[in-house]
């Protein structure tokens, strides 16, 4: 039996990960569960999975949530970090899924590293904020990172056909989003809505509006480097909207190994679960057939910068990956509200990153001052924006 906590679970990784738990319950448990704000989702899955273990994202959220519960039916340690951290870290617990979106989850991701725990990891942020700092502690420990990411996850499956010494390049498929093939001044004139209507995956909205921009496909670039160990020339990216082909690795021969799958979550997320088993799935099968034709293409870095600056941030002193995110998630948000064109998101982020001396950022404590002062940034250059839109 393998015993799950899962930061971030009442949003859709975390939904599709109990999922996978209930149809196999007979190898899989529930020890803890962690979640931001809705608190009636996480009353209702702590009443069906009964975990030893909760936190939420604030006290008052936390506060609400002891109301709904009958007395003793979970441990609520605390809220916010203190309460990802205790999850995160509880001795019952053999794997940890990180699926809560942005930087919240980062000192709970290195608490169960240093508790010895499998990490399966669908939160980008981690790694891009502070791949070196975690890839580092979990060599220490001897704790396995499992990308449930999609595309890092066929990676993985991919890179075990052969010698990691013969690996020339990897690909990362991209959707392309809503708005593949729209140009520059079609893109001025984007609404929330319809940035929000992924064509193949149905996701959180940050995570949603990144793959619009294709800013998710460059975190995965950033994120590429620390799971496999990458020098940026060997990440490439093809936007495939048909979505099939998850990613691809090619050898030294030329020889190009896929991985090719239905879009459903639950796919990658039980392969973190089990590996390095492989277990029956209750999903159908991909059908060929039905998928028709294969189309792949180069991305448009000229309309969507976001992927061209996530090379960027790659190729440069690690402190710049740090900024591009926290940029990144201050102007996403203002996209939401209307305040921001979208546009404006990688206008944003580019600025803030012009403006960024490089620091160093060996120590959590470095991380997040480097983060702080990116947001104070972001928001006055967006502030500027704000009237253009």
């Amino acid at each position: 039996m393998k015993r799950i906590a899962i930061l971030g679970s009442t949003g859709s990784i975390g939904q599709s990960a109990l999922a996978v738990i209930a149809a196999h319950a007979d190898r899989l448990s529930v020890v803890g569960l962690a979640a931001g704000e809705n608190v009636e989702r996480l009353a209702e899955q702590i009443m069906s999975y009964r975990p030893a273990v909760a936190s939420m994202a604030s006290t008052t959220a936390l506060e609400r949530l002891r109301d709904l519960l009958p007395a003793g039916t979970v441990a609520l340690p605390g809220a916010a970090r203190d309460g990802l951290v205790a999850v995160a870290s509880h001795p019952d617990v053999d794997i940890v899924l990180c699926a809560s979106s942005g930087t919240e989850a980062l000192e709970a991701v290195l608490a169960a590293i240093d508790a010895g725990k499998i990490i399966a990891l669908a939160n980008k942020e981690v790694l891009v904020m502070a791949g070196g700092i975690v890839t580092a502690a979990a060599r220490r420990r001897g704790v396995a990172i499992l990308p449930v990411d999609s595309e890092h996850n066929a990676i993985h499956q991919c890179l075990h056909t052969c010698d990691r010494g013969l690996l020339k390049r990897i690909v990362l498929t991209a959707s392309g989003g809503p708005f593949r093939g729209w140009s520059a001044t079609q893109l001025e004139r984007v609404t929330a809505d319809a940035a929000l209507q992924h064509p193949t995956w149905r996701m959180g909205r940050k995570i949603t509006i990144d793959s619009a921009t294709l800013m998710n496909k460059g975190l995965e670039v950033i994120e590429a480097k620390w799971l496999f160990g990458l020098e940026p020339a060997q990440i490439d990216v093809l936007v495939h909207p048909q979505s099939v082909v998850h990613s691809m690795v090619e050898w030294c021969d030329g020889s190009v190994i896929a991985q090719l799958g239905v879009t459903d979550m639950r796919l990658p997320i039980q392969y973190a679960f089990s590996y390095p088993d492989r277990w029956t799935t209750p999903l159908p099968p991909l059908d060929l057939v039905a998928a028709g034709r294969l189309e792949f293409s180069q991305p448009d870095t000229s309309a969507f910068p976001c992927l061209r600056l996530a090379y960027r941030a790659l190729e440069s002193p690690a402190s710049v990956a740090v900024v591009l995110n926290a940029a990144n998630e201050v102007a996403v948000p203002l996209f939401l509200e209307g305040r921001l064109s979208f546009p404006g998101i990688a206008r944003v982020i580019e600025a803030v990153m012009d403006a960024h001396d490089p620091a160093t950022v060996e120590s959590l404590d470095e991380v997040r001052e480097v983060d702080r002062r990116a947001r104070v940034a972001a928001r006055t250059i967006a502030r500027g924006l704000e009237s253009k839109v």
